[in-house]
């Protein structure tokens, strides 16, 4: 990909207002931006988040009533809920470093040191900053799914006006360890979507970048 079909697939991103119910994405095009949710990057690389795709037009009709009503909730071709951990245990910790032994060919003991490192970062944080951290850590993946989404022609709508308890208990993740933090519509905008004409309105760059 050369730079200007990058600008020319941030370009084509926004937030979409309308989706077409009645077009759904390609199987393979689906699995890419599933592997691109897999692939995020985050801090240690612990990926303390899940993601939850809500294929039931039931689950998808609850979730719209405490949502503001969102058509995009309904609309989509498909609905990805973020959720991240509640805390950052231990366990958590020792989890990720078996995986990465198991993957790297590597004994255990070999991340002893990368352990601790975790552990005392976590250490010097309450419970809620943890999961604050972490919620902070899922927004990477936020980023980069949309990103993905946008050079492969897909819409998208991060959707924070939505009430997080709500969604909690009916996707039954109250006790999991994982808590709701942000959803995403993903699809096609529908034709007569007037917001989709709208220029960008960013500030320019010197306002927002500093080279020092």
């Amino acid at each position: 990909m050369d730079p200007s079909k990058l600008l020319s697939a941030l370009n084509f991103r926004y937030a979409t207002k309308a989706f077409d119910p009645a077009k759904t994405i390609p199987a393979e095009t689906w699995e890419a931006l599933l592997d691109s949710l897999v692939l995020a990057p985050s801090s240690f690389g612990l990926q303390p988040w899940r993601f939850v795709v809500v294929e039931d037009p039931a689950l998808r009709a609850e979730l719209r009533k405490v949502s503001w009503g969102q058509s995009q909730v309904t609309d989509a071709d498909k609905l990805v809920v973020f959720t991240s951990r509640d805390d950052l245990t231990p366990e958590d910790t020792a989890r990720w470093l078996d995986r990465l032994a198991e993957v790297q060919g590597q004994d255990p003991a070999t991340f002893e040191g990368l352990r601790k490192v975790i552990d005392g970062f976590a250490n010097n944080m309450t419970v809620e900053e943890r999961h604050s951290w972490n919620v902070r850590q899922t927004y990477l993946a936020l980023g980069q799914f949309m990103t993905s989404a946008a050079v492969l022609g897909i819409d998208t709508c991060p959707l924070e006006g939505l009430d997080p308890a709500s969604y909690d208990n009916i996707l039954a993740l109250t006790g999991s360890g994982y808590a709701t933090c942000v959803a995403c519509a993903v699809g096609y905008r529908t034709e007569d979507d007037h917001h989709a004409a709208r220029p960008k309105a960013r500030f320019p760059r010197e306002d927002v970048i500093q080279a020092i």
